[in-house]
């Protein structure tokens, strides 16, 4: 053996030499694959409990799969979820609160679809859905809106409410909660897709839409399945259509909107855990891996089901183009139905 390689191999065998270039070697390999390095024997990430931001108050239809799906993701995550709730503004307190925390994955905001109207409400964004955030994955999805008039309406189909308000133009009213809430621009929207001229009826509180169908204040409601659920299958509501892709696995005998003849009249949302941007993609990456595992949970799926939601679950890909879609979407709606921006 010459001598350069008989140093050599003498040197290396000396653990004081040869460890330094051990630990330079993985942390090139790690580099090069973008994953996080902590300082010394500290665990990777996560290694302390995540804040999620959620815009809404507790105890709403949000609330109770973001807790469903909280029982399943911490032990995957091994840390518990914090849920810090900042409703207001139209989720801006919330987004802004997640905002103001340093980009390292360990705040996250709650949110979905319904951000999106927000992009075209305000006339100064108080938050960008879009560019200040990325979509990690789906939660859940509210697969439908329920189209609804009181049972003793002379209306027994989708069909028959439009023939009647193309007949009487101005005279047909819609009722859904709170302007520019998805149920109150979903009303907007069906005026718009149907091409019928009708009045778009506010009120307070599901339970006050719910009097006014029942007591024949109001031709039409627009609200979620579990919005409607007290009510759903008794005799008080009937049920015209639903607005999703297709029939409701828990009204399986009601028509869609697209299926009575309006194809381009599909309603749908979501909800999800985003990060600001800035969260390094090996986080982004990681969460979107154990979420999307979480929301396949036998348990968490069948419960979930039970409050007329269906399970998410999807790529980083998917639902941050989702999201994109959503903004234009409801940008749409809201210059043709003509709603003041704040």
């Amino acid at each position: 053996m010459p001598i350069l390689e008989r140093n050599t191999a003498k040197a290396l065998s000396t653990p004081a030499l040869w460890l330094p270039l051990l630990v330079a070697a993985v942390a090139a390999i790690a580099a090069s694959f973008d994953l996080p390095m902590q300082a010394g024997a500290e665990p990777a990430y996560p290694n302390k409990p995540i804040t999620i931001m959620v815009p809404y108050g507790p105890g709403g239809v949000g609330d109770v799969a973001l807790r469903l799906y909280q029982t399943k993701l911490e032990p995957r995550l091994g840390q518990n979820l914090i849920l810090e709730y900042h409703p207001g503004g139209g989720g801006a307190i919330a987004a802004n609160a997640t905002l103001a925390r340093p980009a390292d994955g360990y705040t996250l905001f709650f949110c979905g679809s319904g951000m999106a109207i927000s992009m075209s409400l305000f006339k100064t964004k108080p938050f960008d859905i879009v560019n200040d955030f990325e979509q990690i994955s789906t939660i859940s999805r509210l697969d439908e809106l329920l189209l609804a008039t009181g049972v003793n309406s002379r209306f027994k189909t989708i069909g028959d409410l439009i023939d009647a308000a193309r007949k009487e133009p101005g005279k047909l009213t819609l009722g859904s909660i709170n302007p520019g809430s998805t149920q109150n621009l979903t009303a907007h929207l069906f005026a718009q897709k149907t091409g019928i001229d009708a009045a778009i009826v506010p009120y307070k509180a599901v339970p006050d839409l719910i009097t006014a169908l029942i007591r024949g204040d109001v031709d039409l409601g627009v609200d979620y399945f579990a919005g409607f659920q007290p009510v759903a299958n008794d005799t008080r509501i009937r049920i015209l259509a639903t607005t999703g892709e297709k029939r409701s696995v828990l009204l399986p005998d009601v028509p869609t909107v697209k299926e009575s003849g309006y194809p381009d009249f599909v309603v749908s949302s979501w909800q999800g855990l985003a990060a600001p941007r800035g969260v390094s993609a090996s986080i982004v990456q990681y969460l979107n891996g154990e979420m999307v595992a979480a929301a396949a949970d036998p348990e968490f799926r069948q419960r979930l089901l039970q409050t007329g939601q269906t399970p998410g679950g999807s790529s980083i890909e998917d639902v941050n183009a989702s999201m994109q879609a959503e903004v234009n979407k409801w940008a749409d709606v809201i210059a043709k139905a003509g709603l003041v921006v704040q």
